[in-house]
């Protein structure tokens, strides 16, 4: 019998199972369990436990030491702890769009939650040039719930001040300002980039002294803005998706930055998604149809994003000086700055940097491959490099239309 009560170790498959049957309280005495490790991401240890009698399922998710993706990465497993809280504290203000948790160990560093094995992730499926009309609506609930209401502007500010140090990440933040504000920028040993497009990086990206300024000012910007409880990494492989639902998962990223930076990863990889379809759909026709649902949807995103917010604004009960005239839309204004902002971000240290992305990857033709790169990499500095230019749907659709068509 396998001990899980007093030293940490990583589990395996049949641990997993051992420990659902001994601490979870979940399945049924007479239950036949079977357990998969499916973790395909970069930093934990994702087990579905299944009761194949009862026909029910729970998943187990573990953090280990180090990042699955390198072990240059030591990362504290607490971020497991700071995971389960901020999905209790989504799923309060959004169950719809959020799982649910079901008990966290400060021992073994895990969590139970919802098995969504009827979803699929979005990443995978905007690869296979799927639609889903209803995600720029539930996204954008999910964002303005989460963003707003964990703000100074809806929250009291000493409990707002507990709730910064409860979620203090030094760990998963220095991954952050490093692979995304710091080492796309310059000529960094961990840095991947596909050989064909490196005379452009080398030029438009490293040589850059303007964009390089650009960046600094918005890594001080990130590392000091503790405006909201933001996700930390919502790109389309941490949405579970089907055609008439959205859950938003993986949120151990989470601590307290700007609240543009949940919206720009959304907005980038759907870029990459277009970028994808553009690459690779060979039909014209269908090639148009999955390029405007994708513009479409980022319209959505942004505007939908500021039609939310305006209204949960003026429904919460604020921070009295949050009601001056003139505040409200330069509170927006500076999310929608952040916002483009970050899928400038997002979209160069993809392409240059340790963490690829598969739509991207997965592009096989090479000229097809480079192509998609540099365009996204034009866009991205407009992005940056223009940052406060950008408060409309429109306004990035156009950018996006200009640099990738």
């Amino acid at each position: 019998m396998t001990d899980f009560s007093t030293e940490y170790f990583t589990m395996n498959e049949e641990q997993a199972m051992e420990y659902a049957k001994k601490k979870l309280d979940y399945f049924k005495s007479d239950a036949e369990l079977t357990c998969k490790e499916i973790g395909d991401g970069n930093l934990n240890y994702v087990f579905q436990i299944v009761d194949e009698k009862n026909k029910n399922s729970i998943i187990l998710k573990q953090a280990g030491p180090v990042a699955r993706i390198s072990d240059e990465f030591k990362v504290s497993p607490d971020r497991n702890r700071i995971e389960s809280d901020i999905l209790k504290i989504q799923y309060e203000y959004v169950p719809e769009h959020t799982p649910k948790t079901y008990r966290y160990d400060p021992v073994m560093n895990c969590f139970a939650m919802e098995d969504l094995s009827e979803y699929e992730i979005m990443r995978s499926a905007l690869i296979k040039h799927q639609t889903f009309p209803e995600f720029a609506d539930h996204i954008t609930t999910f964002m303005v719930k989460t963003l707003l209401l964990t703000s100074d502007v809806a929250t009291n500010a000493k409990e707002k001040k507990a709730l910064v140090k409860s979620f203090i990440n030094p760990e998963l933040c220095e991954i952050t300002e490093d692979l995304v504000y710091t080492e796309p920028f310059y000529d960094c040993e961990r840095n991947e980039v596909f050989p064909a497009t490196r005379p452009f990086i080398e030029k438009e990206i490293w040589g850059d002294k303007q964009l390089q300024l650009e960046t600094a000012k918005l890594k001080f910007e990130f590392m000091t803005n503790a405006q909201s409880l933001i996700h930390g990494d919502l790109h389309t492989g941490s949405v579970f998706i089907k055609k008439d639902s959205t859950k938003v998962i993986d949120p151990e990223f989470a601590f307290y930055g700007p609240a543009g930076y949940d919206i720009g990863n959304v907005v980038a990889n759907l870029i990459f998604a277009y970028a994808n379809g553009q690459a690779t759909i060979s039909d014209a026709e269908e090639r148009d149809q999955f390029q405007k649902y994708i513009t479409t949807t980022i319209r959505d995103v942004i505007d939908l994003f500021k039609v939310k917010f305006n209204k949960l604004w003026q429904e919460t009960d604020k921070e009295f000086v949050a009601n001056y005239e003139g505040f409200q839309n330069y509170y927006l204004n500076s999310i929608l700055k952040d916002t483009a902002a970050v899928v400038g971000l997002e979209l160069t240290r993809r392409i240059i940097g340790l963490a690829k992305v598969a739509d991207i990857t997965s592009i096989k033709q090479e000229e097809a491959r480079q192509k998609a790169e540099i365009n996204c990499l034009t866009a991205a500095k407009q992005f940056i490099l223009n940052r406060e230019t950008f408060k409309t749907g429109d306004n990035f659709v156009f950018q996006i239309k200009k640099a990738l068509d």
